[in-house]
């Protein structure tokens, strides 16, 4: 069985139907990894860390960094893992 964070495919909403092969592929990405681990782990941080994000996006990577004084490298990683979360939160509802 797929592990899915501390779920396996079967426990996940609408994985065994429609599609829940395709659906069940989607669940095996490093992305949805990344952002199934950060929702366990970090329940309180998922709203900050996709807003933070978003404004990533908006604004640019460069620019979020020269503004929040962060480096590149900080930066890229919010945005990745915002980015994750969100897919992760799309496939598993």
């Amino acid at each position: 069985m797929l592990s899915v964070g501390n779920r396996v495919a079967s426990e996940v909403p609408g994985a065994e139907s429609n599609g829940g092969d395709f659906l069940a592929s989607l669940m095996d990405t490093e992305l949805y990894s990344i952002g199934a681990f950060f929702c366990d782990e970090h329940p309180d941080l998922v709203e900050e860390v996709i807003e933070r994000s978003s404004e990533i996006e908006r604004v640019g990577l460069g620019a979020y960094a020269s503004e929040t004084r962060l480096s590149l490298e900080q930066s890229f990683g919010t945005l990745l893992t915002g980015l994750a979360v969100r897919y992760y939160k799309a496939i598993a509802g």
